[in-house]
C-alpha cells in the first residue's frame, strides 16, 4: 500500500515535468500543500495555473483503484469553484486522471509516462457535469496537454466581461455625434455600407440607423484597442507608454490628444491592425465626444484587466469576437469557436510531410482565408499549428512572427473585419512584433475608375490584385513608402490550406422574397445597375470551374480555393447543405472526386433538429467538407471513396470538439454504403456515442452526396440496397424485391402550382 502511494507520488513528479514541456506558459505544481484558499492542508495532486486562465487541479489514482474515489476528489474542487492562492479566476475545472497498474512497478516511470498513450482521464465541471458524460477518455501527456488547454477557460470571467463590454459600447454609441458629416467619416474609413432595409425608412430614421450603426462598429475597434493598449504598456515597460488610466482614465485630461500620442508610439513598435483605425476614429470625433467615449471604455477595460483576463494570450480576442460577430450588430453568421476547432484541427491532420518540430518548415506554410470575417477559422488554424509545434517542445511565441508575416492570408470585403482578424491574431503573443501581415481588404463594387469588384473573386482573374486597405505599417513596406501596400499577389497552386465559410448568399431568388435578399450582392448597398455587372463579372470570371448559378456565391469561393490550392494542398469549407445534393454544386462535387483524395463530409443529425449548422445564429444547415487535392493533375476515375460523418450534436464545448477531432482522426473507417446493413463506425467519446461514419463512393453513377444527416446509417444502407433491387432489413436475409420507375405504375399529373 505504501509502495503504490510512493510511485502514484513519483508518477505525479514526472508527470509535472512533462506538462512543463509540453505547455508553455502553464505553471504546473506536484504535491503541493497551501495551494487552495482556506484550504491550507490539502494536497492536489497537480496544480496548473496561467495568467488569465483557470486553475486546473489534477487527481490521480491507479486504475485498479474505484473509479468513483478519484472523480469524486477532482469534484470537491469544482463544486464550490475553490479558489488557488495568488489565482484570478476560480477553479471551473478539474481533470480525474487514472494511471496504468503496471507503472506501480516500474523504475523509470518519467520515461513510461512520456511513452504511454493509455492514461485514462476526464474533465469534472461544476454542478455534477462531466466530460465525457460516461466512461473515460484514453491517451498520452500530449492528450492530456490538450485537454487542459481546453478546459482551463475561464468562462464565467469570460462571458462576464462580454456582457460588460456590449454595455458599455452601447453607451458610448449614446455619446456618439449626431453631426452627419463627422458620422459619414467614420462610416466611410471603416468601410461600412448601408442596410438595404434603411432605404424603406425615413431621412431621420436612416440617420439615426447609421449613427447607431457606426458608432457600435467604431466602439468595438476603440474598446479593442485599450485591451491591447494596457498589454502592450505592460509589455514594452521600457517604451515608457502610459496606461490606459493616465490616458482615458476618470481622472485624466485632454483624453484625445493624450491617447493619440500614446498610439503614435504604440505604433511605431507595430500593431497597426488594432491602432490604425482607433487612432484615426479619434482624429475624426470632436475633443469633448471623443473624451466622453473614452472615459467609458477605458472604465470597461479596466474592470476587465481586474477580472485577471487583459493579459491572457486569446481570450481578449475571443470577447471582442464574441462581441463584434453578434448578429444584432452585423445581421451575419459567423463560425462558432467549437466549430472554427473542429474544422481547423481536421484541416491542418490532412497537411502531410511536414516536420511540426521545425520553425523553419512550418514558414514555409501558406494558408488563406479569402472570406475571414473576424477571423474565427485563422486563428483556429494559428492555435492547431502552434499546439503542435508546441507538442514536440517548442515554444509557440517563437512562430509568431512567422505566421503573421508569412503564413497566414486573410482577405475581406469589409475593412474592420481584416483590421479585427489580424487583432484577434496579434493578441496571441501581444509581447512579439512583427513587420508586415498579408489581412487585406479587398475592393467590392462600383469603383472610381466606375469598374466594379468583386472582392475575394477577383483572384479568379489573375495572381496580383489591387487592394483597398493593407494591415501593416506603411514605412516598413520594401519601397519605405507603402506604394507596394496597394497590391497583393496570391500565386496559382501555393496554398498549403485553404479554410473558409464563405457567404451562402444565392444567385437566384425564391418567389415571394423582399427586394433586399434579391442578388447575390444587394446585402452591400449597390443599385441594380452595380449589381448586374457585377454579377455579369462573376459569371465572367468563373467560366469553366466548379461555380453553379443556384449554388450562389459559396460555390464561387470553393473555386477560388481550388485554383489557389498547391497540389496536396488541403482544402477545407463550411457549406450549406444544398452542396450535398443540389444540382447547381454537381460541377464541385466532381471537382472534388475526380481531383482530390481523403475527402471527408461532416454533418449535423440532431434527433431533435435543434441544432443543424455548424455557424451560429443560423437554422440554415451547413457541412464541412475537407479533401487533399491530388498530388499528380491526371484527373481519376469515380472509385475514390468519401467518409461521411454524421454527429449527433455539434460540440458544445471545445473541449468536445478536440476529442471529436481526434476521435475522427485516429479511427479509421471500416464500414461503407454496400456493406450490411450493419451501420456506420462509431465516433466515440468514453462510452457515450457522438455519431458514426461511413465510406460511400459517389461519383457518375451516385452524385449526389447521399449519406449526410443521417442518424443511423443502416437506413441509408438498407435504402442502398432498395437501389440494386433488395430488401435488406438489419438482422435479416436479403430479399429480391421487384422495383420500377413511377411512370410505369401512374400517371404523373400536372404540377400545383400551375392552378394556383
Amino acid at each position: 500500500m505504501e509502495q503504490s502511494h510512493s510511485n502514484e507520488t513519483n508518477a505525479n513528479k514526472a508527470l509535472e515535468h512533462l506538462i512543463k514541456r509540453v505547455m508553455h506558459g502553464r505553471n504546473a505544481r506536484a504535491e503541493h500543500t497551501s495551494i487552495i484558499k482556506k484550504h491550507p492542508a490539502r494536497k492536489p495532486d497537480l496544480t496548473i495555473t496561467a495568467t488569465g486562465r483557470s486553475p486546473v487541479i489534477i487527481e490521480a489514482k491507479y486504475m485498479h483503484k474505484p473509479e468513483n474515489e478519484v472523480q469524486e476528489q477532482a469534484d470537491w474542487y469544482v463544486r464550490e469553484k475553490r479558489e488557488v492562492n495568488r489565482q484570478s479566476h476560480p477553479i471551473e475545472a478539474a481533470i480525474a486522471l487514472r494511471y496504468p497498474d503496471e507503472f506501480q512497478h516500474i523504475d523509470d516511470i518519467d520515461q513510461a509516462l512520456k511513452e504511454t498513450d493509455e492514461l485514462e482521464y476526464c474533465a469534472v465541471y461544476p454542478k455534477g457535469k462531466r466530460f465525457p458524460t460516461t466512461g473515460w477518455l484514453t491517451g498520452s501527456v500530449c492528450d492530456l496537454a490538450d485537454l487542459i488547454h481546453l478546459v482551463d477557460v475561464p468562462e464565467t470571467a469570460f462571458q462576464k466581461c462580454a456582457e460588460d463590454l456590449e454595455k458599455s459600447i452601447d453607451s458610448a454609441v449614446s455619446h456618439f455625434p449626431s453631426d452627419v458629416k463627422v458620422v459619414n467619416e467614420i462610416f466611410q474609413r471603416l468601410g461600412l455600407t448601408e442596410d438595404p432595409k434603411a432605404k424603406d425608412l425615413s431621412e431621420l430614421q436612416r440617420r439615426k440607423l447609421k449613427r447607431t450603426q457606426t458608432g457600435r462598429i467604431a466602439g468595438a475597434i476603440l474598446a479593442n484597442a485599450l485591451l491591447f493598449h494596457e498589454r502592450i504598456a505592460a509589455a514594452y515597460i521600457d517604451k515608457n507608454i502610459p496606461t490606459i488610466s493616465e490616458t482615458g482614465g476618470r481622472f485624466a485630461e485632454n483624453r484625445k490628444d493624450k491617447a493619440l500620442k500614446a498610439w503614435d508610439d504604440i505604433l511605431k513598435i507595430n500593431y497597426w491592425p488594432i491602432f490604425d483605425a482607433a487612432k484615426e476614429i479619434i482624429s475624426i470625433l470632436p475633443a469633448y465626444k471623443a473624451s466622453e467615449v473614452l472615459r467609458i471604455l477605458t472604465a470597461a477595460a479596466e474592470r476587465i484587466q481586474e477580472q485577471g483576463l487583459l493579459y491572457e494570450n486569446d481570450l481578449t480576442g475571443h470577447v471582442f469576437q464574441n462581441l463584434i460577430v453578434d448578429r444584432k450588430y452585423l445581421a451575419a453568421f459567423y463560425t462558432l469557436p467549437t466549430s472554427a476547432a473542429l474544422l481547423a484541427r481536421l484541416a491542418v491532420s490532412k497537411m502531410k510531410g511536414i516536420d511540426w518540430k521545425d520553425k523553419e518548415a512550418v514558414g514555409q506554410l501558406r494558408i488563406a482565408d479569402f472570406a475571414c470575417g473576424t477571423g474565427a477559422l485563422l486563428s483556429a488554424v494559428y492555435d492547431q499549428i502552434a499546439n503542435l509545434y508546441e507538442r514536440t517542445g517548442g515554444n509557440p511565441a517563437d512562430l509568431h512572427q512567422a505566421l503573421m508575416e508569412q503564413v497566414l492570408y486573410g482577405f475581406d470585403v469589409v475593412h474592420y473585419a481584416t483590421c479585427l482578424t489580424a487583432s484577434v491574431l496579434s493578441g496571441k503573443q501581444p509581447g512579439k512584433t512583427y513587420d508586415d501581415t498579408w489581412f487585406c481588404t479587398m475592393p467590392y463594387g462600383r469603383q472610381k475608375d466606375k469598374a466594379v469588384k468583386i472582392g475575394s473573386l477577383e483572384f479568379l482573374d489573375k495572381a496580383e490584385q489591387r487592394i483597398l486597405f493593407h494591415t501593416g505599417d506603411p514605412a516598413k513596406s520594401p519601397s519605405g513608402k507603402g506604394e507596394d501596400r496597394r497590391r497583393v499577389e496570391v500565386l496559382d497552386n501555393s496554398m498549403d490550406l485553404v479554410i473558409m465559410n464563405p457567404p451562402f448568399r444565392r444567385t437566384a431568388t425564391r418567389e415571394g422574397e423582399d427586394d433586399s435578399a434579391r442578388g447575390p450582392f444587394a446585402a452591400f448597398g449597390a443599385d441594380e445597375e452595380a449589381q448586374k455587372e457585377m454579377s455579369e463579372r462573376m459569371s465572367q470570371l468563373t467560366k469553366g470551374t466548379c461555380y453553379g448559378f443556384g449554388g450562389g456565391i459559396a460555390s464561387a469561393f470553393a473555386a477560388i480555393a481550388n485554383k489557389k490550392l498547391k497540389p496536396g494542398g488541403v482544402l477545407a469549407l463550411v457549406l450549406p447543405m444544398t452542396a450535398a445534393a443540389g444540382s447547381s454544386w454537381q460541377k464541385f462535387r466532381t471537382l472534388l472526386t475526380k481531383h482530390y483524395e481523403d475527402i471527408e463530409v461532416i454533418s449535423l443529425a440532431d434527433a431533435k433538429c435543434y441544432e443543424v449548422a455548424f455557424s451560429a445564429f443560423t437554422s440554415m444547415a451547413d457541412c464541412l467538407v475537407i479533401a487533399r487535392k491530388k498530388s499528380d493533375s491526371i484527373p481519376s476515375r469515380y472509385d475514390s471513396p468519401t467518409r461521411f460523418v454524421s454527429l449527433r450534436q455539434r460540440p458544445a464545448k471545445l473541449a468536445a470538439a478536440g476529442e471529436t477531432a481526434r476521435e475522427l482522426i485516429a479511427k479509421p473507417t471500416e464500414r461503407g454504403l454496400e456493406d450490411g446493413p450493419f451501420g456506420g463506425t462509431d465516433i466515440d467519446c468514453g462510452l457515450e456515442k457522438m455519431g458514426e461514419t461511413i465510406l460511400a463512393n459517389v461519383g457518375k453513377t451516385n452524385p449526389a452526396w447521399n449519406p449526410v444527416r443521417v442518424r443511423d446509417f443502416e437506413v441509408i444502407q438498407t435504402a442502398y440496397k432498395l437501389t440494386q433491387g433488395k430488401l435488406h432489413l438489419p438482422k435479416r436475409k436479403a430479399k429480391p424485391l421487384a422495383i420500377t420507375e413511377l411512370k410505369n405504375v401512374g400517371q404523373i399529373r400536372p404540377h400545383h402550382r400551375i392552378l394556383i
